[in-house]
């Protein structure tokens, strides 16, 4: 008896696991890319990334997301080091600029909570110096890279990192466009109806 049972618990397996169904195009996107070279992903995805996508660079335990338009690739890299990387890569492309998200609670997160972080935080400040960065609480920031990855992609970069609220947002803009820009074209927009 205790075979047939072993015998039927088997069958059970072998029989769920053929009804598995292939992965669908979603799921195969959305899964964690591992690339070895994911310097030459980044380069690829960028001349096709514009104005409100997203990329992120973020700390180890950034949780996987299930949206449809977040792409994700494991740098294996120290986040100052990936950061560097990305702001450089998007400094060299003259169609977009970025706009820095930062988690407000790393205003708060020292050394003595979680030991490495002022030293994180340093490197991280200098990479950002040349670049307006807007704190907002971590729910807010996910939120906004939520609503976006409904209609626009979501690159997320994991890194290395393991200090809570590290990651750093960048939302994509037009680099040769401005909003002023765009108000005088809105104007004159209605100048002409």
């Amino acid at each position: 008896m205790v075979k047939f049972r072993f015998f039927m618990l088997l069958v059970g397996v072998f029989v769920a696991g053929s009804c598995r169904q292939a992965p669908t195009e979603g799921e195969l996107h959305q899964s964690i890319e591992h690339s070895l070279d994911w310097k030459r992903e980044l380069a690829a995805r960028l001349p096709l990334y514009g104005h409100r996508n997203w990329i992120l660079v973020v700390d180890k335990a950034f949780p996987f997301q299930a949206a449809s338009g977040i792409t994700y690739l494991d740098s294996k890299a120290p986040l100052p080091e990936a950061l560097k990387h990305v702001l450089g890569s998007i400094q060299d492309s003259p169609h977009i600029k970025p706009m820095v998200y930062q988690d407000a609670e790393i205003s708060l997160i020292d050394d003595q909570l979680a030991p490495g972080a002022d030293d994180l935080k340093q490197q991280i400040h200098a990479l950002l110096k040349d670049h307006p960065v807007r704190s907002l609480p971590h729910e807010a920031v996910f939120e906004k890279m939520d609503e976006a990855a409904k209609l626009f992609g979501v690159l997320v970069i994991k890194t290395e990192a393991i200090i809570p609220y590290s990651s750093i947002f960048i939302e994509l803009d037009c680099a040769y466009w401005d909003a002023e820009r765009e108000q005088q074209l809105r104007l004159k927009e209605k100048r002409a109806q």
